[in-house]
């Protein structure tokens, strides 16, 4: 909100379009609608929640605290240490029965750390004024940006400056200086530390004519000391490491913004940005029930507690919540490394080191910004963090990583600013297990520090190294003498000097081949490029931790709490698998800008180097069978990379997408929708395996251009029903998609859901096996499907096992598929199949001696054919063990013991002791799965592959 409040204060009359205001005859009314339209305007980052929220209905103010001048820079670092005095409002502390002096307006200094939200509560205090609702009292408010002020290199008077920035202001009687009309006048400064101000008498003259024309830093000083519009009052807002600026003489209150002391005023913050965007519409029972675990894990005392005590962490909870939870297909591309980034840009836009106390000189240059800083001093610390694997550090490692080796006094006043303002807001101190309050210390026991949100420590030591500030002392050196190079031209002479203070004489005859230089740094850089692609590769196939939970889950647990059991870290060391995806995502162009205006530079010779060698190793990786959760993360990397191109090569490798068990979420299935997107249309899966994934029927719509990619559809044991198969029906019927195997084994799709599939076979020719095991078709289904099989004539392999269906349909679909012109094999076990039934089933499946098609079709419906052993026996007894678990126990208990019956009176026709060995061989084995049925040691569902 820095940024933006900048924006508006620079000049107001400045709008394109006609100026709708101009007929209006009163200065102050113009300058009220003029202030409502631009400090209504939000940020571009906050369009990303939908704009269904007005800045006034999404605002929830923060803790403010009235300090003593002798106590103010005692400042809070955690809602636990918050003091029982009461809170103030800024409007309560300009009000008339608080003014000591009636001559002189109250000057309040409004002070805070960086993310409290300074801006933001200066924001909502000129829209209240604008319409009434505060600071009636006052019939003037007049906001400055002092960084806007710091830029004026002309002197001019104050009315000359209001009259610069507020044309309709510029004959406003206000400002005249005469009576005491100022009194009715309320100037605001945001950002003081960006001014040099000097107080010295010797420094700054005294003026006390509205119409003398000042530096802006002078006039300024003399509207503080009283001197120039003394009844006027003023409201500053700074950091804290800039309380000293202004002398305590010429300030009458100090308030300081502490941000969400409590989990009430943090979930009414979340309630104002998730809820009200989803209101009268399908999601909103959804994001109250986000909303209520959140505040769940707030109450908990959560280390997330700690980090929404800043209103800035919880726009980020906030921003991460939306994007895990409401992306909307039809909604531009938002990515999580571009929600970080814009994080840090609402905070540290435009933001520089600072400036020099009493030096009247900047500290840096403009292009030294604060988040350069932050990169090279905390990104360093969080880079150390994840290469061996630690998340918390000690005192004596932030003054190693923070502090360095300080030499100057310049750079000591640096560090003690950043100190003050800018580390807390990264690292705060470590709670005790499963609360968020800091413990208390002992003599003997150090406290340790961990980063607000965790993946803020993935995220910087990604930029770290994506920059390139982790370059070794050789390449440093190559750096420094190519400059040097540049620099000398062809002076000879020079050109030795400047070498010299690089490398020793001694050694100088090593570098003879000075032309060569700057190929050899080339080839340097190339391989540093090509080293931070291997590293993003090798953290991105860790084999300790390729059975945790996808990064994506990782993130909501994290935000919403654990609920239930705690899942089992299969490794001590900590995953960092957000720390390669944040790598990739800092390399996509938009992510690139938006670090250019922080000052953190990534050039595109860099981001085609390490692209080159990413997609080298990415290749290498993928001809290994990857875990489900691997496979997941290495799609949201190809997403936030967000780069087509790089896409389609890597997808070139991939033959099979398999996701089995892995929760997909909307967010999920957009990402591998979009990533199959970039592949050609050429380009096809042989197998996309997304069971037991949670799709639903509005899931499903989103990955309609993921299967039409895809040759083997596996959706088993999701919870599709009657509605999904109108989208498979359509998706059949699609002439681009060329889906050979469908494979829907327990879905409701019910009878209903199976007629709508069905309407799909006279125009589909690609489809070849179709599995409808456990679907509830019955036997009204299993009738329609006999009646409709010839009109698909290329259908190979009809899976309708479990599915309740009698003797009479089971006869008739059988009937039908020896009718049809390719269909080898029928399932059909596990249904209620008398013993005349099954031996029925198995003659129609006989060849006929005379006329018909002369085939045989393969009807598996026991582990028994007659009187012999079913070829089968084993494939039909392993998916009963795969998928028991998940079926009902009772009907799988009776067909076991059914099998069992069969066996035993097929055992006793058979006269060789070969065969029958066979069967008790069988026998053994359906009797193993019956006592692990009842012993409840079947294991999960994995889906079956028929």
């Amino acid at each position: 909100y820095n940024t933006l409040f900048n924006l508006k204060c620079k000049n107001t009359d400045r709008y394109e379009g006609k100026d709708t205001f101009s007929l209006l005859a009163d200065p102050i009314e113009i300058h009220k609608r003029k202030l409502t339209l631009w400090f209504s305007h939000l940020p571009q980052e906050e369009k990303q929640f939908g704009g269904y929220f007005s800045p006034e209905t999404m605002h929830v103010d923060p803790l403010i605290l009235e300090r003593q001048p002798e106590d103010r820079t005692g400042f809070l670092s955690h809602p636990s240490q918050t003091p029982s005095s009461p809170s103030f409002t800024v409007e309560e502390l300009f009000e008339p029965t608080r003014i000591c002096c009636p001559d002189r307006g109250p000057t309040v200094l409004l002070y805070g750390a960086v993310g409290t939200g300074k801006s933001t509560v200066l924001r909502k205090l000129v829209l209240d004024w604008c319409t009434g609702k505060t600071l009636t009292h006052f019939k003037l408010l007049i906001p400055f940006s002092c960084e806007d002020l710091s830029q004026l290199t002309k002197a001019t008077s104050l009315r000359d400056l209001v009259r610069r920035k507020y044309l309709h202001l510029g004959k406003t009687p206000l400002l005249s200086g005469e009576a005491d009309q100022a009194k009715d006048v309320l100037f605001v400064f945001n950002g003081m530390e960006k001014m040099k101000l000097d107080f010295r008498i010797g420094s700054t003259e005294l003026c006390s004519d509205p119409n003398e024309a000042l530096p802006a830093g002078v006039v300024v000083v003399n509207l503080l000391r009283k001197y120039l519009l003394p009844e006027a009052s003023i409201l500053v807002t700074t950091r804290l490491s800039a309380l000293d600026r202004i002398p305590e003489r010429y300030v009458n209150h100090y308030a300081q913004i502490c941000g969400f002391s409590d989990p009430d005023r943090q979930r009414a913050y979340f309630t104002s940005r998730l809820l009200q965007q989803t209101r009268e519409s399908p999601q909103n029972h959804e994001a109250e029930a986000l909303i209520q675990l959140l505040y769940l894990n707030l109450q908990r005392e959560s280390q997330l507690a700690t980090a929404c005590f800043l209103p800035s962490y919880c726009w980020l909870t906030c921003a991460t919540l939306h994007f895990l939870h409401f992306t909307d297909a039809n909604a531009p591309i938002r990515t999580l490394t571009g929600i970080y980034t814009s994080f840090l840009r609402l905070n540290f836009g435009g933001e520089v080191m600072g400036m020099g106390a009493g030096t009247g000189m900047p500290i840096q240059e403009h292009h030294n910004s604060l988040m350069l800083y932050v990169v090279r001093t905390v990104g360093k610390l969080a880079f150390d963090g994840v290469t061996n694997k630690r998340t918390s550090f000690s005192e004596q490692e932030l003054e190693q990583w923070v502090g360095g080796k300080t030499k100057t006094d310049e750079e000591l006043r640096q560090l003690a600013m950043f100190r003050t303002d800018v580390l807390d807001f990264f690292l705060i101190p470590c709670a005790e297990s499963g609360k968020g309050f800091p413990r208390e210390v002992s003599e003997n026991d150090e406290r340790r520090y961990v980063f607000a949100v965790p993946a803020m420590q993935e995220y910087l030591a990604a930029l770290y190294v994506v920059l390139g500030e982790n370059k070794s002392a050789l390449e440093k050196l190559t750096r420094q003498v190519t400059v040097a190079i540049g620099q000398a031209g062809e002076d000879v002479n020079a050109l030795i000097s400047i070498l010299s203070k690089f490398i020793p004489l001694r050694i100088f005859a090593l570098f003879n081949l000075l032309k060569l230089f700057p190929k050899l740094f080339e080839q340097i850089s190339s391989r540093n490029k090509g080293k931070i692609a291997r590293t993003m590769a090798a953290e991105m196939f860790r084999t300790e931790d390729s059975f945790n939970e996808d990064v994506l889950d990782q993130v909501e647990q994290h935000l919403l709490g654990v609920h239930g059991p705690q899942p089992q870290q299969l490794s001590e060391s900590q995953p960092f698998e957000l720390y390669p995806i944040f790598m990739g995502g800092l390399l996509h162009y938009g992510n690139r800008v938006l670090l250019q205006q922080l000052g953190c530079s990534i050039k595109s010779t860099t981001v085609s180097q390490i692209t080159q060698a990413l997609r080298k190793y990415l290749v290498r990786e993928l001809s290994k069978p990857q875990p489900p959760e691997e496979l997941m993360d290495l799609l949201v990397l190809l997403y936030e990379f967000q780069n087509p191109r790089l896409n389609a090569e890597v997808l070139h490798s991939i033959r099979s997408i398999r996701l089995s068990n892995v929760r997909l979420t909307p967010l999920k299935c957009f990402v591998l929708s979009s990533v199959l997107s970039c592949a050609p249309s050429s380009y096809h899966l042989q197998e996309l395996d997304l069971s037991s994934c949670h799709l639903t029927n509005h899931i499903l719509e989103m990955l309609l251009p993921a299967f039409r990619h895809t040759s083997d559809l596996n959706l088993q044991f999701n919870s599709l029903g009657p509605e999904s198969c109108i989208i498979l029906r359509d998706l059949l019927l699609d002439p681009k998609s060329s889906i050979r195997s469908l494979q829907l084994c327990d879905n409701p799709l019910l009878e209903s859901g199976a007629c709508i599939l069905l309407e799909a076979l006279p125009k589909n020719q690609s489809l070849r096996h179709l599995s409808l095991m456990h679907t509830g078709i019955g036997d009204q289904g299993a009738l329609q499907l006999a009646e409709r099989l010839h009109q698909h004539t290329g259908l190979q392999e009809l899976n309708v096992a479990y599915n309740n269906i009698g003797d009479n349909a089971a006869l008739a679909l059988v009937d039908a598929c020896r009718e049809h012109p390719s269909i080898h094999t029928v399932h059909l076990y596990l249904n209620p199949l008398s013993d005349v039934g099954k031996q029925s089933l198995y003659v129609r499946g006989v060849p006929r001696e005379h006329g018909g098609s002369g085939r045989r079709v393969k009807v598996l419906a026991s582990v028994t054919e007659g009187s012999d052993v079913s070829e089968d026996w084993h494939p039909i007894l392993s998916v009963i063990r795969e998928n028991a678990s998940s079926w009902e126990r009772e009907r799988v208990r009776q067909q076991l013991q059914v099998f069992l019956r069969d066996l035993e009176w097929g055992r006793q026709q058979q006269q060789s002791l070969w065969k029958r060995l066979h069967f008790r061989r069988v026998e053994k084995g359906v009797r193993q799965t019956l006592r692990m049925l009842e012993r409840d040691t079947l294991p999960r569902p994995t889906g079956y592959s028929k």
